[in-house]
């Protein structure tokens, strides 16, 4: 949302940034921490829907809600990382 100036705030750019990450990254695999329950993810993100996040979750801190698709809002990550290729893989936490 632009202010009375017609620029855009700090959080409208960063929100923006945000989801401009994830959809050039469809189909990678991330990791994510949130400020709120179940607070960790290890997926693939399958899609962006407005402000949301679609992940097909491999990992979180409770086994029961794995294997499932979720939507993350994007407000509510506190920090993220990308799978690109290039730098560290994140690891597969799952039993072999």
């Amino acid at each position: 949302m632009a202010g009375i100036d017609g620029r855009k705030s700090f959080n409208d750019k960063k929100e923006e940034g945000i989801i401009l990450s994830f959809r050039k990254n469809m189909g990678r695999r991330v990791f994510i921490l949130t400020e709120a329950f179940p607070f960790m993810f290890i997926g693939k993100v399958k899609s962006i829907v407005e402000d949301m996040v679609v992940l097909d979750v491999e990992t979180t801190s409770v086994p029961a809600l794995e294997g499932k698709d979720w939507s993350v809002h994007i407000h509510s990550i506190e920090v993220f990382y990308i799978e690109t290729g290039i730098g560290a893989k994140i690891p597969h936490l799952k039993d072999s």
